[in-house]
């Protein structure tokens, strides 16, 4: 069964880059008597198939294309019995995300609860984030997709001629489905085993966009959660099958509620 697919397809994910050096010529030609400058230190990102340009960066940018970062990632996901679930392209193609779940990796978190690892890597040609690595989950129950972040070695390999390593990739990946299943049942039971008090679903509540303030208590009313799993999974929910899987800002909550969950359940344990 698809979940919530998006419009975006792996071929809009993998166009051709190109960096193009960024020229001028200054305006005072009694200076460089109009002289083109070939070194500013910067280049231009350049989508080769429509001419756009995605942003200017310093000579320092390393150009990790979308391609390259596939033609790593996928033969390893694919080999461990990952497929692909999800494509998100933002900002005309400055912005990737492409996820992966494991149908077969399946982890009882408790009884009847039955969840998958999923794997989530985001590139950018902006500059705004480096090559990301994330862990994900899928929960069969309500078919929920949720993200539980960096686990692997704090994977996020920016984007600098200093600093880029392809080959960690797959190391990394492994890395991250074995602690993905830890965490499901090491971390989830915080969250299962503490009860929430009405501040955090009012906090809750303000996590998400104003336009989705109707949806969002409609579910809690709906759904009456009693602990920070239940109001975890009231978001996972919204945001898996009530908010746009096209917009930019469901992936960035997406990626940020299971930290804003278990943060607030281990304060509630560290009062109790």
């Amino acid at each position: 069964m698809a979940i919530n697919p998006t419009t975006s397809t792996l071929h809009d994910a993998i166009f051709p880059v190109v960096e193009v050096p960024a020229v001028g010529v200054p305006s005072d030609d009694n200076v460089f008597e109009g002289k083109e400058i070939d070194s500013t230190g910067h280049k231009f990102i350049v989508r080769e198939d429509t001419g756009q340009i995605l942003s200017c960066m310093t000579d320092e940018y390393k150009l990790i294309t979308n391609r390259q970062v596939f033609n790593y990632a996928n033969p390893m996901i694919r080999k461990s019995g990952g497929e692909i679930k999800e494509v998100a392209v933002f900002s005309d193609g400055a912005r990737t995300t492409v996820k992966w779940h494991f149908p077969n990796e399946k982890v009882s978190v408790r009884k009847g609860d039955m969840m998958t690892p999923e794997i989530v890597i985001r590139n950018s040609y902006d500059g705004t984030i480096g090559l990301n690595i994330l862990a994900g989950a899928f929960r069969f129950v309500c078919t929920n997709g949720m993200i539980i972040g960096v686990i692997a070695q704090n994977y996020k390999n920016k984007h600098s001629v200093y600093n880029v390593s392809l080959d960690d990739i797959e190391p990394v990946i492994d890395e991250t489905i074995k602690k993905t299943k830890i965490i499901f049942k090491d971390e989830f039971p915080i969250l299962i085993d503490n009860k929430i008090k009405e501040r955090h679903i009012v906090k809750f509540i303000e996590l998400f966009p104003l336009q989705a303030n109707q949806t969002v208590t409609q579910r809690l009313i709906a759904d009456r959660p009693k602990t920070f799993w239940d109001l975890f999974n009231v978001g996972t929910n919204v945001l898996t099958h009530s908010m746009s899987r096209n917009s930019e800002s469901t992936h960035t909550l997406e990626n940020s509620l299971y930290g804003t969950m278990k943060k607030w359940a281990l304060s509630e344990v560290g009062h109790a």
